[in-house]
């Protein structure tokens, strides 16, 4: 993923903040000799603990074709994409240029995590891990919790692996035409406010956001 300059987090508190209301992404596995990488989508929860970058629990079904080529080399990468929104030519304009002379862009949010993989097996550890990520997508509670041998779903253990994914590395990336002029900035977000698509209300706030405190 290219990353200019202003389009880097402006520091971790950035994507970690980015990150804590994400909880979707797809896990890219290398594949085995011959064979294209494993994309899986799924839901995690992200812990910002242990380590300078943080963890990530998930779980998938003990079919899930990807299990060898994770063991077999278990540097992986979860990639979190959000905030996108299309920008027409002409809402990119300089100043007094002709609308049809703008350059379309997408603006988006991303953040990459490279991971090393450990597969959770035994059955009190995928518990914990199961109950954790229940935890985070119903803090609200109504769910039975998970406990090996008991109903209702310690029979369903055997058919999960866990999967805790250490984070090694991060890339963040914030892509909002922060390098823009300020009036091609605000023409941009006066045409994504009266949009107002998926997304738009999103990408606008970004924009504003990440501009120098000067200019805001």
């Amino acid at each position: 993923m290219l990353i200019h300059p202003w389009d880097a987090a402006h520091d971790p508190d950035e994507w970690r903040a980015w990150l804590s209301r994400h909880d979707f992404g797809q896990l890219a596995v290398n594949g085995l000799p011959g064979e294209p990488p494993w994309v899986q989508p799924l839901h995690f929860r992200y812990e910002a603990e242990p380590g300078p970058y943080g963890q990530v629990l998930t779980h998938l079904a003990r079919p899930n074709p990807l299990w060898r080529a994770l063991e077999e080399n278990p540097t992986v990468l979860l990639s979190v994409v959000d905030d996108y929104a299309y920008v027409p030519g002409p809402w990119a304009a300089p100043e007094g240029s002709p609308p049809e002379h703008g350059t379309p862009t997408s603006f988006y949010a991303a953040v990459q995590l490279r991971c090393t993989a450990h597969v959770v097996d035994d059955p009190a550890e995928k518990a914990e891990l199961l109950n954790r990520q229940v935890a985070h997508f119903q803090p609200e509670g109504g769910t039975a919790p998970v406990a090996p041998g008991e109903a209702p779903f310690g029979r369903l253990l055997a058919g999960l692996r866990g999967v805790r994914l250490d984070v090694t590395d991060v890339r963040a990336k914030f892509k909002y035409a922060n390098h823009k002029p300020e009036p091609v900035q605000d023409a941009i977000v006066a045409g994504l406010t009266t949009r107002a698509a998926r997304g738009d209300a999103e990408a606008a706030t970004h924009q504003l956001r990440r501009r120098p405190a000067s200019s805001v």
